[in-house]
């Protein structure tokens, strides 16, 4: 008796599958960080992107200082020009606070004019969208935390 095999054994298939689950398992976890890792990269990105929005802000409106929300920094909405509540420095999606898995948390300085701020940056899902915190004030330089909210304290990004 000859016998004509066309197609594969079930073994040869379970042998297959089980070598793509093995692979799959050491590619996903690398992909997850590599995500971790762009949004921490466009966090810092965006925070940058806040501080140079303020200086230009405080010299655009120095009757005004630094500015009070992050959609003071947005777009201008209604087709109008540029003014201090909304001076067209940011993207729409950055005056919302929310970017790239990171929430970004605003707070306006004191006095009028204003002499100072700070920006917070957090993950939205410490640990899937991102692991470390992010602080900047008017002082340009970016801190970060390892494992909570950044604070002055934190030490500054290299």
């Amino acid at each position: 008796m000859k016998k004509n095999q066309k197609g594969f054994s079930l073994i040869e298939l379970l042998i297959v599958v089980a070598i793509i689950l093995i692979i799959a398992a050491i590619a996903i976890p690398n992909l997850l960080r590599s995500r971790m890792a762009a949004n921490e990269a466009s966090a810092v990105g965006s925070l940058r992107t806040i501080n140079t929005a303020c200086v230009t802000y405080s010299t655009n409106y120095p009757n005004v200082g630094y500015p009070a929300t992050l959609v003071a920094l947005g777009p201008v909405g209604g087709g109008g020009g540029a003014v201090s509540a909304s001076a067209d420095l940011i993207d729409s999606v950055l005056a919302g606070g929310t970017k790239s898995g990171y929430t970004f948390a605003f707070t306006a300085g004191t006095g009028t004019p204003s002499t100072g701020y700070s920006v917070a940056a957090d993950p939205s899902s410490r640990g899937t969208s991102g692991q470390r915190g992010f602080f900047t004030d008017q002082s340009g330089v970016i801190r970060y935390d390892p494992t909570t909210t950044a604070t002055s304290a934190s030490s500054p990004l290299q």
